[in-house]
């Protein structure tokens, strides 16, 4: 009986623990994913950096969407995928001059997170709760994800 209650105690908690690690990078994700994916009414076009420097980017935007403006300075994440004197193509956050990356490249970097959570519950799943074919296809996924993203960007 206590083995019972002991293993049934583990599954419950492990299973929270993958269940809000998950989670965790779908809420991490999804501050940037929304704005790339859903770009109804918001402002798309380009940036040219021209200017990197404390752990962000910028230059002008040019507008490529209807109702879009032209800016003289928009901020862009910096990052590996960012590089001063090229062109990215772009939607601003609503209400400022943040940008993030659209495109396929956008999207997959903007889920990279959901990737790491991916691989981190995959190590839960397979040792707290002892199910290694989920684990596999957790790794995989969140692998994939990343491999994905590194090689669009």
């Amino acid at each position: 009986m206590p083995s019972a209650v002991v293993s049934f105690g583990r599954v419950l908690v492990m299973g929270t623990v993958a269940v809000l690690v998950l989670i965790a990078g779908v809420w991490a994700s999804w501050g940037s994913a929304q704005h790339v994916m859903l770009t109804k009414g918001r402002e798309r076009g380009t940036v040219e950096v021209t200017r990197c420097g404390g752990g962000t980017c910028a230059g002008p935007f040019t507008p490529g969407s209807v109702g879009a403006r032209a800016r003289a300075r928009v901020v862009l994440e910096d990052s590996v995928a960012v590089a001063q004197g090229r062109s990215y193509p772009v939607v601003l956050k609503p209400g400022g001059d943040e940008a993030v990356r659209s495109g396929a490249a956008g999207v997959l970097y903007a889920w990279v997170p959901l990737g790491g959570a991916l691989l981190l519950a995959s190590v839960v799943v397979a040792g707290g709760l002892r199910r290694t074919r989920a684990a596999w296809v957790l790794a995989g996924a969140g692998a994939v994800l990343v491999t994905a993203a590194f090689v669009a960007v």
